[in-house]
């Protein structure tokens, strides 16, 4: 028996071994893994060099006209170097190989891997010999040196410079520069075949970007793609130009449409910027939904030289603004995990109001997506600065009444939300909308939020009646209540907050939600909310190490406040500073 014992003993071992090759582009699944209400991601991507190896061949290109036939022979596992500091422009299609997680053919810079960050740190321009980009904060670039090689879209419209091949899989890029010749308007720099899959890429210390001031409508479009990873990345110049431009939404990073199952995306440590959202998923023409998304340490920006109005405002080649909407927005994914992020400078004024983040399932007009949905998101230990708005949390129709399948199971907790500008930045002011039109609105888990909305904390609209949103929680946070404490979407005596300003905020909430808990909150110069909350009459009550005005301060609390260890749970009242700063540490 105990040799026996000792035989399955050594082929469990030997299985297990086998089974942790099989994976070694991703972790295993984890179902039933909860923060709150929402189901965190069950499939995580490995993007580590030593998960992606290229054993094969060293391949140098030192004559840029032979990329595509370079392309067309590689092997799986075969490595291309381009020549760090060449130009290699054209349209370059990627074809589609029989590889595997053993085999992956990288396409890379010929630099040394010691003239490139460290694996893990964040590429900057700095690295194609730009000291700096205007509007941009600080590359801390004493020394620009170009060791990357540059690919180049030469056409006047379409999308290039690189194209996904139906079934293209296991291509890894380190070090490149990838972009576009000027006065053009190109649709995405990196995008798949019509229809078309691709699985297991990496994108790996690239810097994408479009230029100044022509239209760019993307770096990455991601739908029909699976196991994609973009990490310790630059993505630049992502916008399209109000009034006379070609497109009306630019990203840097855009997925969430088509029929090809979707997900398992890292979105890692890297600088992006986009014009009307820097990441969105969904927003067309979807039978799938993108599921296992994990963006974390990221650092979301939108310069002031986008916006009309502002000292440094520069825009398009005409004169016209971009147009800018959000910093982040899902119309349809499912288990999203945003962490540690910074997320700053976004304004209305092109349809929408300068939110941060918007949660709105989107069944767009004609009916191109009635199973669109977004569940199960959490956001957590991330920071949202100098926005129109906070939150958009809402599920509403399309123009034509068309109703997505799901809005639900929102876990959004230790978050700062400050310098929310409502009239200066045109947004609403607000920390949160929350609305629902359909699909049911509800498990929307708000905890440990520290935020200074000037005009409302809720923005709330809904039907009356049984329909109601059901299970909404604000819990152990420190907001302003702002001048107005609750606002109505609007629409007359059918919404559930019509008269918001008038009935005071534990009327509107008892009208428009079937169950709700908020409780356990400092509202500075709040009142009539329900039993359980506190308010404290002006930010220097609540004793904050720096307020600064309500604008980048350190929102931890002195020990003379009373308001430590006040929550629900033991902890202080409002986000967990400390561990904000730790998720965030080194992403700016």
């Amino acid at each position: 028996m105990t040799l026996a014992r000792s035989s399955l003993a050594m082929l469990a071992v030997c299985l297990l071994s086998f089974s942790t090759v099989l994976l070694r582009a991703t972790e295993a699944p984890r179902p039933g893994n909860f923060d709150g209400p929402a189901e965190l991601p069950r499939v995580y991507m490995n993007t580590d060099l030593s998960a992606t190896p290229s054993p094969g061949r060293h391949i140098q290109l030192k004559d840029p006209d032979n990329l595509q036939e370079a392309l067309e022979s590689a092997s799986c596992g075969d490595t291309l170097e381009l020549h760090q500091g060449a130009t290699y422009r054209g349209l370059f299609k990627l074809p589609a190989k029989r590889c595997d997680d053993a085999h992956w053919i990288t396409i890379r810079t010929s630099a040394a891997d010691s003239e490139l960050p460290h694996e893990g740190t964040r590429l900057t321009p700095c690295y194609a010999g730009v000291a700096s980009l205007p509007g941009r904060p600080d590359f801390h670039c004493p020394a620009p040196k170009n060791v990357m090689a540059r690919i180049v879209f030469p056409a006047r419209n379409g999308s290039g410079p690189l194209l996904l091949e139906n079934g293209a899989n296991h291509y890894r890029f380190i070090g490149l520069e990838i972009t576009r010749d000027p006065d053009a308007s190109v649709y995405n720099l990196l995008s798949g075949a019509k229809g078309g899959t691709a699985d297991h890429l990496v994108f790996d210390r690239v810097w994408m970007h479009g230029t100044a001031q022509d239209e760019t409508n993307r770096g990455l479009l991601l739908s029909g793609m699976m196991y994609v990873g973009v990490v310790d990345s630059y993505f630049s110049d992502f916008h399209c130009t109000a009034r006379s431009g070609a497109c009306v939404d630019a990203q840097a990073i855009a997925g969430g449409l088509g029929s090809n199952p979707m997900g398992i995306y890292k979105i890692s440590n890297n600088f992006l910027e986009g014009a009307a959202e820097t990441i969105i998923f969904g927003g067309g023409p979807a039978t799938e939904v993108p599921a296992d998304i994990e963006i974390r340490r990221n650092y979301m920006f939108k310069p002031w030289t986008w916006m009309p109005g502002h000292p440094q405002f520069v825009g398009a080649a005409n004169g016209n603004p971009f147009i800018v909407k959000n910093l982040f927005e899902l119309k349809n994914a499912q288990r999203v995990l945003l962490e540690g992020n910074i997320m700053e400078n976004t304004w209305g004024g092109f349809s929408q109001a300068g939110y941060g983040v918007v949660l709105t399932p989107k069944n767009q007009v004609p009916n191109v997506c009635p199973l669109c949905q977004v569940t199960d998101i959490t956001i957590r230990y991330c920071r949202i600065s100098h926005v129109g708005s906070g939150f958009q949390i809402g599920n509403g129709l399309s123009d034509t009444g068309g109703a997505a399948k799901a809005g639900e199971r929102y876990s959004i907790h230790d978050v700062v939300v400050d310098d929310i500008q409502g009239k200066p930045l045109k947004g609403f002011g607000v920390l949160a909308q929350v609305s629902m039109a359909a699909p049911t609105l509800h498990d929307v888990f708000m905890d440990h939020i520290t935020a200074f909305p000037p005009d409302s904390v809720l923005l709330i609209g809904g039907p009356r009646g049984e329909n109601r949103m059901f299970n909404f929680t604000l819990t152990n946070s420190i907001v302003y209540s702002g001048d107005r404490q609750v606002t109505t979407t609007g629409g007359g005596p059918k919404n559930c907050s019509a008269g918001a300003d008038k009935r005071g905020p534990a009327e509107v909430l008892d009208q428009c939600f079937g169950s709700y808990a908020v409780h356990h909150n400092a509202i500075i110069g709040g009142g009539s909310w329900p039993k359980g909350n506190m308010f404290p009459r002006k930010p220097g009550d609540v004793q904050f190490v720096n307020f600064a005005n309500g604008k980048d301060g350190d929102y931890s609390l002195s020990g003379r406040s009373k308001f430590k260890r006040a929550g629900s749970d033991g902890k202080d009242l409002g986000a967990d500073i400390d561990a904000i700063r730790q998720a965030t540490a080194g992403v700016q």
